[in-house]
C-alpha cells in the first residue's frame, strides 16, 4: 500500500520538485497531495504545470488551487495586467509561458479549471491552500475564495493559548471540525522555521521555496518529511520572489 505525501508551495521551482520526488523516493502507489501555487517564482513556472499534468498520469494526485495560481489563470483568460500579481512573481511566469506553445497552454488552462478549493480525505482530514472562515467548514464558505487567500486560520492556530482545552467555550470552533488541517500559503519563515510546523491541528508545509527556504513533502501518517535544497541555490542566477 502507497503512501500519502503532501507537498508544499512550489511557485515555478521544477528543479526543487524533482529533486524533491528523488529524495522521498515516490513511486506509483503514492498518492500526491499538492497544496498549491505551483507558480509565481522562479522561471520553470510553466514547466511546473506541464511536470505536474504528466505526473497525474503514473501517480493519483489532488491538486489544490492556490492564490497564485488563480492570478496566474485569470491572465492566461483575460491578458489584462494585475500590478499587484505582476510584483508578487507573476513577471517572472508570464516570461515563462512564452516558451511554451498555445497548444500545451490549452492543456494548462484544463489544468487550471480543475484544481480543487479544498480535499477532505476517508479519516476526515483536511487539505487546503490557505484557510477558511465558516465556523461549519470549507464546504459552508460564503466566500470559496478564503479557500485560497485566508491567513487567519493559521494565525488563530498560531496564537491559541495552549492552556485552553477543547472543551473550553473560548476554543476556537474552527479548530475542532478536523483531526488534521494541512495548508501552505503562509511560509513558516516568517516566524524562523524552515521545516514544516504544527500549531494546534494545522500542519503549515510552506517552508519558504518562493523565498530562502525549501521546497518540503510529508508522509501525512508517519510525518516523516524531505526537503529539497534551499531553492533559490538551484537557481543562482534568479532572485524568485526575494
Amino acid at each position: 500500500m502507497g503512501r500519502t505525501l503532501v507537498f508544499g508551495d512550489i511557485h515555478g521551482g521544477l528543479k526543487a520538485l524533482q529533486q524533491l520526488i528523488n529524495r522521498a523516493k515516490i513511486d506509483i502507489e503514492d498518492t500526491l497531495i499538492f497544496l498549491g501555487d505551483y507558480v509565481d517564482g522562479w522561471n520553470d513556472s510553466a514547466n511546473v504545470i506541464s511536470f505536474l499534468i504528466r505526473l497525474n498520469t503514473t501517480n493519483r494526485c489532488v491538486f489544490l488551487k492556490g492564490n497564485h495560481d488563480q492570478l496566474c489563470y485569470d491572465w492566461l483568460i483575460t491578458k489584462k495586467d494585475n500590478p499587484k500579481w505582476l510584483a508578487h512573481g507573476g513577471l517572472s511566469t508570464i516570461a515563462a509561458y512564452k516558451t511554451i506553445s498555445l497548444k500545451e497552454i490549452d492543456t494548462h488552462l484544463e489544468f487550471y479549471q480543475c484544481l480543487k478549493d479544498y480535499y477532505i480525505d476517508d479519516q476526515n482530514r483536511l487539505f487546503l491552500h490557505a484557510g477558511f472562515t465558516n465556523l461549519k467548514g470549507p464546504a459552508y464558505e460564503y466566500f470559496p475564495k478564503m479557500c485560497y487567500w485566508d491567513r487567519t486560520l493559521w494565525e488563530t492556530a498560531l496564537a491559541l493559548d495552549p492552556s485552553i482545552q477543547k472543551t473550553d467555550i473560548l476554543y476556537p470552533k474552527r479548530l475542532l471540525l478536523f483531526p488534521e488541517v494541512y495548508i501552505g500559503h503562509t511560509p513558516v519563515t516568517r516566524i524562523g522555521k524552515t521545516t514544516p510546523v504544527k500549531a494546534t491541528c494545522v500542519w503549515n508545509l510552506d517552508t519558504g521555496a518562493a523565498f530562502k527556504g525549501s521546497l518540503t513533502c510529508m508522509d501525512i501518517n508517519s510525518k516523516e518529511f524531505w526537503q529539497s535544497d534551499p531553492v533559490y541555490t538551484l537557481y543562482p542566477n534568479e532572485n524568485g520572489r526575494n
